[in-house]
């Protein structure tokens, strides 16, 4: 049996690196980490104990069409307030699907980013 103890790392693919380092670094201000010297180009980010590795893939066949959908494979970001990351969506321009009160147990905020990914913020109820 594998012993596992935590979720490390989360891939994404983009096509192009720089918009949607924009997206990321300056819109959504997370964290950049020192990234290895690897043959392909790429961002890693800090998200809490764990990070996001973005990579350019110009031919990549995982992105989607531009529409909000849950059911699509997406990472989830745990945030300490639903009320202020709705607030700094709206006040940065960002689209979102709110469910406040998902049937998961939390509140649930999806977006898009500049590839169509999907991407989760989850809080707790009326925080």
């Amino acid at each position: 049996m594998i012993e596992i103890e935590r979720i490390h790392h989360v891939t994404i693919a983009t096509r192009d690196l720089e918009k949607t380092k924009k997206f990321y670094s300056e819109i959504l201000k997370f964290k950049e980490l020192k990234r290895p010297s690897f043959e392909s180009k790429g961002v890693w980010y800090a998200i809490g104990d764990q990070q996001l590795h973005v990579v350019e893939n110009p031919k990549s066949e995982t992105l989607r069409e531009r529409r909000i959908n849950s059911l699509e494979g997406h990472f989830a970001i745990w945030t300490k307030s639903y009320s202020k990351t709705l607030q700094w969506l709206e006040e940065v321009g960002i689209q979102y699907e709110a469910e406040p009160n998902s049937p998961a147990g939390f509140s649930q905020i999806y977006i898009l980013d500049q590839d169509n990914n999907v991407i989760e913020f989850a809080a707790l109820y009326n925080t």
